[in-house]
């Protein structure tokens, strides 16, 4: 190889003739404007520059490198997610809300609290089945609602462990219909107060609706419009089993997508309706004479409910994963809870603690 100087003389190298150290291992050196680009980032030519200069770039979020000079960066697969330096990918694992961490064995142990404390509370009205304040309540609207509450309790194991193409597909249909009948429950409750009041006047002609007939109907209305808002959506865009591999970088979650949105609100805003519709005639009818202040119990029960249900929306919005599950969760637990502490812990109390005031004559002397 020769080379002319500007002063005419000729200057030549015969590469053959030579010999490297040992340290440069045989590889001939290059000529760069800068070191290499290290495992993270990606090499950008400078412009105007040798095609040897370049900038070391950091990989954007959600790219790695992994070795040196790499021109571009890659994705990780779906399986995988970049490190904290973006030099290799990491295995993501799996996330749901299992029966085995803890917030699922807390929950679990919860519901089966629960469903023991309304099985035991359904088996005190059996007993006393003919006992005036089991009488007076409408007894078969009581022990509707109990078996409805249960159901509501049980119905949490429906949204624990992994999602299923079957437990997506029923558990929010299941939800909805069961508290339907419970608010139904409690809305007929109400209206059978109402118009036992209004029935006891001379001359009224409410006394024609005073029954079980009126109950059974407002509850099986109530209930067969939250059905068939079910029934729809499981026709038309029913839930299905979900992989989100974008929400979290170290998580893959499978979750229960809900189908249509628009329709898991419509249940959702069914039940709120009935709900509003009870607290408001429970809130009339609450210094009405009702037998042991039933109407009181149903209002402080119902506004429970409602308040559970509105913060319910928001918080549900604002989380991912396990823990949308984990909010609706605890939404059930504590309307329901809350249904049961108000409206059967004044009963049993009578019952158990206070026998002398379950009698007729009490019974009277109350309603007088």
């Amino acid at each position: 190889m020769a080379h002319e100087t500007s002063l005419g003389e000729t200057l030549t190298i015969n590469k053959d003739a030579i010999v490297w150290h040992s340290w440069f291992n045989q590889v001939q050196p290059i000529s760069i404007c800068n070191g290499h680009c290290q495992p993270g980032t990606s090499k950008k030519v400078k412009e105007g520059k040798p095609f040897c200069c370049y900038d070391c770039i950091p990989c954007p979020d959600g790219k790695v490198s992994e070795n040196e000079d790499m021109r571009d960066c890659y994705n990780c697969r779906n399986e995988f997610y970049p490190n904290k330096n973006k030099n290799f990918c990491l295995p993501r694992y799996v996330s749901f809300l299992s029966y085995g961490e803890p917030l699922g064995i807390s929950f679990s142990f919860s519901a089966l609290l629960f469903s023991l404390i309304t099985v035991l509370v359904l088996g005190i009205f059996l007993k006393h089945h003919n006992s005036p304040i089991v009488v007076a309540n409408n007894r078969n609207l009581t022990y509707t609602l109990l078996v409805s509450l249960l159901l509501c309790f049980l119905c949490v194991f429906l949204f624990l462990g992994r999602p299923e193409h079957v437990t997506c597909l029923i558990r929010q249909a299941a939800f909805g219909t069961i508290f339907s009948v419970v608010v139904s429950c409690v809305l007929a409750k109400t209206i059978t107060v109402v118009l036992a009041f209004l029935a006891t006047k001379p001359g009224s002609k409410m006394r024609r609706w005073v029954g079980t007939r009126l109950a059974i109907s407002v509850l099986f209305f109530c209930t067969l419009i939250q059905a068939c808002i079910c029934i729809s959506w499981m026709w038309t865009s029913p839930p299905f089993v979900e992989t989100d591999t974008h929400s979290v970088n170290e998580e893959i979650i499978i979750q229960c997508n809900e189908g249509s949105v628009i329709m898991f609100y419509c249940v959702l805003g069914y039940l709120g309706f009935l709900a509003i519709i009870s607290f408001s005639v429970a809130f009339l009818a609450r210094k009405l004479p009702d037998t042991f202040n039933e109407a009181k119990f149903i209002t402080f029960s119902m506004l429970v409910f409602c308040t559970v249900w509105l913060s319910f929306v928001p918080t549900y919005l604002s989380t991912k994963g396990k823990y949308m599950v984990a909010v609706e969760i605890f939404s059930i637990f504590a309307s329901s809870a809350g249904l049961m502490g108000f409206i059967f812990s004044p009963k049993c109390y009578i019952i158990l603690l206070r026998p002398e005031l379950n009698k007729r004559e009490q019974l009277i002397r109350r309603n007088y």
